[in-house]
């Protein structure tokens, strides 16, 4: 049972999301011989003011 852990930060719509779990599923079963119904995808959603790039939280770029 592959397990594939995606963290982002938010912003981004449903169907960006829905997109990107289908095509990671799609991309998984297929390099591992895993059934897609056996891949589970965790998304981990972060506000902007919660990370952050070279010592610049992302809320902070303009």
């Amino acid at each position: 049972m592959p397990i594939v852990h995606i963290d982002l930060i938010e912003g981004r719509s449903q169907e960006q999301l829905k997109n990107l779990v289908k095509d990671v599923t799609d991309a998984v079963s297929k390099n591992t011989g895993a059934p897609e119904d056996h891949v589970h995808v965790i998304l981990s959603e972060m506000a902007k003011n919660r990370y952050s790039v070279g010592g610049v939280l992302k809320s902070d770029e303009k």
